[in-house]
C-alpha cells in the first residue's frame, strides 16, 4: 500500500513540474458498454495531467466447464486516477485532445459491494476491493462515441470474515478492458 500511495505522489508531482499545451478537461457523463457489462462514468480534471474517474456500473462474468455454465452481473464502483502523459504530443500533431482522448496510466480502484447479483446460479457474493495499476488509450470514433481500451495487473482483496469464513483471501487480479461509450 506505501508503494501505490508513493506511485500516485510521483505522477502528481510530475504532473505539477510539466504543464501541458492541451490540458486535461472536465467530461461529460458517458455510458460505457463492453464484453462484459455496462458503466456510468465521469472524469474530473484534477491537474493539467491529472483526472480522477468516478464510475458505476454492473460488471458481468461468464464461466463454462463440463458441468455447468453460468452468468453473473454484480454492481461496482470505482474510482481510478489517471494520468493522461501524451495529450500535448497528441495537440502538436493536430489530433483532437478535448475530452481526454490520449494514452494514459491509471490506478483502477473497484469495490464489489454485496448488494444484489443477477444470474442464472445462486451464489454467495463475497464483497471484494481491486486495485490494479493500468495502461490505456482512449480515443474518439465520432463527436459522440468513444473507443477505450486498457490492461492491468493488481491485487484483489475478498472479505470472507465478514461472511464467517476463517480468513480474507487475496490473489492476483487483471484488468483488460474494450470498451465503447456514448457521451451523454
Amino acid at each position: 500500500m506505501k508503494c501505490l500511495l508513493a506511485l500516485l505522489l510521483l505522477i502528481f508531482s510530475f504532473s505539477l513540474t510539466h504543464a501541458q499545451d492541451a490540458p486535461v478537461t472536465t467530461n461529460r457523463v458517458e455510458i460505457h458498454t463492453g464484453l462484459l457489462g455496462v458503466w456510468l462514468n465521469k472524469e474530473y480534471r484534477l491537474s493539467d495531467q491529472l483526472a480522477i474517474r468516478t464510475e458505476v456500473g454492473l460488471d458481468a462474468g461468464l464461466w463454462w466447464n463440463t458441468y455447468d455454465s453460468g452468468y453473473i452481473f454484480t454492481p461496482v464502483f470505482t474510482a481510478e486516477p489517471r494520468w493522461y502523459y501524451n495529450l500535448e504530443k497528441r495537440a502538436k500533431k493536430g489530433r483532437t485532445t478535448k475530452g481526454n482522448f490520449g494514452n494514459f496510466f491509471s490506478l483502477k480502484t473497484s469495490f464489489h459491494p454485496d448488494l444484489f447479483i443477477i444470474s442464472n446460479y445462486y451464489d454467495k457474493r463475497v464483497p471484494d476491493l481491486s486495485i490494479i495499476p493500468t495502461w490505456g488509450i482512449r480515443r474518439a470514433v465520432s463527436r459522440q462515441f468513444i473507443f477505450e481500451t486498457g490492461i492491468g495487473l493488481g491485487y484483489i482483496h475478498y472479505f470472507q470474515k465478514s461472511y464467517g469464513y476463517t480468513s480474507n483471501e487475496g490473489e492476483l487480479a487483471a484488468n483488460l478492458h474494450i470498451r465503447f461509450g456514448y457521451r451523454l
